[in-house]
């Protein structure tokens, strides 16, 4: 399986940096990550368009021995390597792209302009000790560019091909339309082919999350080049947005997993550079708890299944130590790319559970956040930490006794892994306290 360079770069753009950059560019640290989301594919794709240039594999190649990765914040802005291969990347296209970004994600476009660079530095740092690290030489950088087409092609949103993103100075006449309308006509077959699968008994089921991206107006300049096909991205992504937002009228959910309620991501949200993805649709229910309200939910959700253990015999013959191992896992829960900021889409079940609880007057919870492997131990602790208290807040309730983030301490999959792979250990949990 080729190497996923976005997987590897995304372990420099983490919260820490997401947190700094938004300090010191004087922007929120929402923004900073959804302008790093866009950024990323595009500075990835366009080194994999330019995957026999010699000048660009001299600069990734040479750019590890400037410790880049170490300074991303203040160094990538005076590094020549960087401005090189921007400049061979998008030409004089630059500024386009930082325009573009600054209406995508709401920064500046002071602020645009400082975030590529520092993506750019992530990415060719990463690239370039990755290659060090395993000795590679410039036929193997060379390759290792060319083999990141097909990867970015599965990770950006559907209707955008690799052609698309990596052609940038070819012709454009009618790739918008056409490929929005592509977007469109799938995304439609497949949710009116699930939907005639789902079993709805519910007038309205909760609102899924989906990132939201806004097309840029930007007029095409005769003759081609960057906005070609950056243009037709954030087109997409807002086709996607609107017709993604049409499905949430109905009762159809996209999640990413099936058999688990595992949904909080960490550092490697897939959402911040990989579009959405259709997977499977689950069957919607109604949670009728005692006090005769209802709830929208999913049948096995965190609502059907808290709300069947408080009125059971094991929760009410349990003892605290017992209690203690007994966690139930958000499944509609998540948080802004790198950040502790909760999505709105999240809303929807957090207020499930501030119902749940107002049902049962005597029930205490613990609110408990985990990380992957990846990244630094003390980070991802006070990360988890933060995510902890930030859904203990959101609920309000006095009846959330304590939160706790306990970082990686309880991951299983090797930080080498996925972040697919990873994910599983990625999640904000509620246990029943006495």
């Amino acid at each position: 399986m080729s190497l996923n360079l976005i997987d590897l770069i995304k372990g420099q753009l983490g919260a820490a940096l997401v947190s700094q950059a938004a300090t010191q560019l004087g922007e929120s640290e929402s923004s900073v990550s959804k302008a790093i989301s866009g950024l990323l594919p595009a500075v990835v794709g366009g080194l994999a368009n330019n995957a026999n240039n010699a000048s660009i594999l001299d600069s990734v190649m040479g750019i590890s021995s400037t410790g880049i990765l170490g300074n991303l914040l203040g160094g990538s802005s005076n590094n020549s390597m960087v401005s090189t291969v921007l400049s061979s990347i998008f030409g004089d296209k630059v500024n386009d792209l930082v325009s573009a970004i600054s209406t995508f994600s709401g920064v500046s476009n002071s602020s645009s302009n400082a975030l590529l660079n520092i993506v750019t530095g992530a990415t060719l740092g990463s690239v370039g000790k990755y290659a060090a690290d395993n000795q590679l030489d410039r036929n193997g950088v060379s390759s290792l560019l060319e083999n990141q087409k097909g990867i970015i092609s599965s990770l950006l949103p559907a209707g955008l091909s690799v052609a698309g993103l990596a052609g940038g100075l070819g012709s454009v006449t009618g790739a918008v339309s056409g490929a929005a309308s592509n977007l469109a006509s799938n995304v439609t077959d497949k949710v009116s082919g699930m939907a005639d699968k789902v079993k709805v008994t519910t007038p309205e089921g909760p609102s899924v999350k989906v990132t939201r991206a806004e097309s840029s107006n930007q007029k095409e300049e005769k003759g081609g080049g960057f906005l070609k096909w950056l243009l037709p991205l954030i087109l997409l992504l807002g086709a996607g947005y609107f017709l993604m937002k049409q499905c949430n009228k109905k009762d159809v959910e996209l999640p990413g997993e099936l058999e688990t309620t595992d949904s909080t991501s960490v550092e490697g949200d897939s959402a911040a550079v990989a579009g959405d993805t259709v997977a499977v649709v689950r069957e919607a229910t109604t949670v009728t708890l005692p006090n005769g309200k209802t709830l929208n939910a999913y049948k096995g959700g965190i609502e059907d299944q808290v709300v069947a253990f408080l009125g059971s015999d094991e929760y009410k013959n349990a003892a605290e130590d017992q209690l203690k191992t007994r966690w139930f896992n958000f499944d509609n829960l998540n948080f802004e790319f790198g950040t502790t900021t909760l999505t709105a889409e999240s809303q929807v079940q957090l207020d499930n559970l501030k119902e749940i609880l107002a049902a049962f007057p005597d029930a205490k919870v613990k609110i408990g956040a985990y990380t992957d492997k990846k990244g630094d131990d003390a980070g991802n602790k006070t990360l988890s930490q933060k995510r902890a208290d930030a859904v203990k807040a959101a609920l309000g309730s006095a009846q959330v006794t304590g939160a706790e983030g306990y970082g990686e301490e309880f991951a299983t999959v090797d930080e080498n892994a996925s972040d697919k792979e990873r994910e599983a250990d990625r999640k904000t949990s509620i246990r029943f306290v006495k």
